[in-house]
């Protein structure tokens, strides 16, 4: 773990980008990393269930303005109208549900199609060619269509305050390959091909403990040369319960590192902003980090990414 002053240039950050691209397990392919999971591995993933106890992995949608979600989610009763049921006979409770899915507190998955660097998306298609010129209609390849099946794999959830002996990490920390396997080896588990890794920052707890804050300006995330790790695991999908990257961030130039990296260059869908505070402690308590997990986003067939309730079932 460390703090604001890892940094790198903007030619380093380039250099690995181009390592990654090139070594990435998804290649360029429209799947990108999702075909590291095959249907044998997706049958030894039901196999780790073992107490069938299942776990949300979202977050309770917010419905309020708050420093790191000023344009929060509306949910509103669109019926009976004013509230007032139907004293006789059949009427219906309706609702209508609006928000910004790639905002900074909901949970939520990002498409491939999410991340545009130097006018491309994830294997070099050309982001005018599939995001304009009509934005209205919706991203026209590489969007939430592409898991319109659902994404169900081994679950591995590597807990890093837990390492370190911390509730959480302080926003400005940034979780290095080092620390993945230091989790990794005090957990008793190994992340392999076609995992779907969890990393625990704590985001979440101290926001439940200490209040909301402007995450735009501090955050815990990943190191951008954490992303090493997945690439040599061959990792299939990346969660946080933050952002997945730091605040502030770690490259000069790129604000956003790691979803260019695991997005734009390994072809890795990600989520972002889970509640991983119920998985922890009940992963403690079995003596196990593994599970089934499954991700099940709306379809979509247009959209760059989906509100999403992810379950592990241990």
């Amino acid at each position: 773990m460390r703090m604001f002053d890892h940094q790198l240039s903007e030619a380093a950050f380039l250099s690995l980008y181009r390592h990654l691209r090139g070594t990435a397990p998804g290649g360029a392919g429209p799947r990108g990393a999702l075909d590291t999971i095959t249907a044998d591995q997706v049958l030894a993933a039901v196999r780790e269930v073992r107490s069938g106890r299942a776990v949300s992995l979202a977050a309770p949608i917010v419905t309020s303005p708050a420093p790191d979600d000023p344009d929060p989610a509306e949910h509103r009763l669109t019926a009976p109208p004013g509230g007032r049921p139907n004293p006789r006979g059949l009427d219906f409770a309706r609702d209508r549900f609006a928000m910004n899915v790639h905002g900074d507190v909901d949970s939520h998955l990002d498409a491939l199609c999410h991340v545009v660097y130097d006018g491309t998306l994830h294997g070099g298609v050309p982001a005018a060619d599939v995001l304009g010129p009509h934005p209205a209609v919706g991203a026209g390849a590489l969007s939430v269509d592409l898991v319109r099946d659902g994404i169900v794999g081994r679950g591995v959830l590597l807990d890093i305050p837990r390492l370190h002996g911390v509730p959480w990490l302080e926003p400005g920390s940034h979780v290095t390959a080092e620390d993945l396997v230091g989790a990794e080896e005090q957990q008793g588990v190994r992340v392999g091909r076609g995992d779907i890794l969890l990393v625990r920052v704590g985001h979440r707890r101290r926001r439940e403990e200490l209040g909301p804050w402007d995450t735009a300006d501090a955050r815990a995330g990943l190191h951008p040369t954490a992303m090493t790790f997945l690439a040599e695991r061959e990792v299939a999908v990346l969660g946080s319960d933050g952002n997945n990257d730091t605040a502030p961030g770690a490259v000069r130039g790129v604000a956003f590192p790691v979803h260019v990296l695991a997005i734009h260059a390994m072809g890795l869908h990600l989520l972002d902003y889970l509640r991983l505070e119920d998985l922890a402690p009940l992963c403690a308590r079995e003596g196990r980090w593994s599970s089934l997990c499954v991700i099940a986003p709306l379809r979509l067939s247009a959209a760059t990414g989906s509100p999403v309730n992810p379950i592990a079932i241990l």
